[in-house]
């Protein structure tokens, strides 16, 4: 099944079937537990991002080719950071540049996301994708100033600016994408591809990264896994090519589709003491 996050001409946020022909039905019922169809059409007036996130839980350093780009050696277990659920964007809405705290240096990342549907807890990783509601395409949007020279060896601060974790454009349930592993993730930006790989390049797998996430550690319905980004990302070009406002990027996944985000300037509100 492939559902949608909407809102209506009149406010109403809800889910809804979405149908090969672009037609959408609503759902009734928690996305995590069990939806009923209605029959109903969905006024579809506004895509959302697919859902809000309990948590979203960020993976680094996954992809061999990328680890090479980088000169970074292959991690031993996965490395994990967090975006705050509060910097989801929703499909077709920007990209915000910042310019309070300000960056010259933001940058993609095309990452396959995966949806927790039930709580988690040391899940074996031969019953792992059992806890998977379904995948959605996301933009691990990264301010590589803050996060390689202002985060104190830590990445959340360049990670998690409002608008840097673009969602979408659906949700597609785990039965129609029965091997995460064999999928083509690229990156498009202003028309041009700059990242174009395949989920098979993972390090670790979508199952041991639930297995791992999960060891000790609840994971509650709606966690988003962000499973790493592929070679190509900006700051890896002689010289980098990093965002800037009026660029359009596009997140493309087979199977999922096309996440487009346009990019802008933050509108400045005033000086801030803290400068790279």
């Amino acid at each position: 099944m492939k559902i949608i996050r909407y809102q209506s001409p009149t406010g109403e946020i809800g889910y809804a079937q979405e149908h090969a022909d672009g037609t959408a039905t609503k759902l009734r019922g928690c996305h995590f537990d069990s939806f009923e169809q209605t029959g109903e059409t969905a006024p579809v007036a506004r895509l959302l991002a697919p859902l809000e996130p309990t948590a979203i839980l960020c993976i680094g350093l996954n992809y061999r080719q990328h680890a090479i780009e980088t000169n970074a050696p292959l991690p031993q277990y996965p490395v994990l950071f967090f975006k705050n659920p509060a910097s989801v964007q929703h499909p077709g809405e920007p990209i915000v540049l910042p310019r309070w705290l300000a960056s010259e240096k933001v940058d993609y990342e095309c990452e396959l996301a995966v949806i927790i549907g039930k709580r988690a807890k040391n899940v074996p990783r031969e019953r792992a994708l059992e806890y998977v509601f379904g995948y959605t395409c996301a933009n691990d949007v990264s301010a590589r100033d803050w996060q390689r020279e202002g985060g104190g060896t830590q990445w959340c601060r360049g990670k998690s600016f409002d608008t840097f974790a673009p969602l979408g454009p659906r949700i597609v349930t785990r039965d129609e994408i029965p091997n995460p592993q064999a999928l083509r993730i690229r990156t498009i930006v202003n028309g041009e591809t700059l990242q174009n790989s395949s989920t098979g390049d993972m390090i670790f797998d979508v199952a041991t990264l639930i297995e791992f996430l999960s060891g000790s550690t609840t994971l509650l319905p709606g966690t988003v896994i962000l499973t790493g980004t592929p070679q190509g990302v900006g700051m890896a070009f002689n010289p980098p090519r990093f965002l800037k406002a009026g660029d359009k990027v596009t997140i493309d996944i087979e199977n999922i589709g096309a996440l487009s985000n346009p990019v802008i300037d933050e509108t400045p509100t005033g000086a801030t003491s803290f400068r790279l």
